[in-house]
């Protein structure tokens, strides 16, 4: 059942980016002006580390390689 949920529905180099875009955004929070909004980094980083979008999933999106879908 988690397989289906947390179902790879994202392509490396989208994982990549929700990756450095969540640290980008958290580093707002503790190193830049530290605005506490920047705490919304978690969410890309953990579904950049996770590969999986709850949104996409939602959605029907999938932006994987076509040979390597898992959804």
């Amino acid at each position: 059942m988690l397989s289906k949920i947390f179902a790879n529905n994202e392509h490396p180099v989208d994982r990549l980016f929700r990756v450095f875009l969540g640290l980008a955004l958290l580093s707002l929070a503790f190193i830049g002006p530290k605005a506490s909004w920047g705490f919304i980094g978690v969410v890309p980083l953990l579904t950049g580390i996770i590969g999986s979008c709850p949104l996409y999933s939602l959605l029907g999106i999938n932006t994987c390689k076509l040979g390597k879908r898992t959804a």
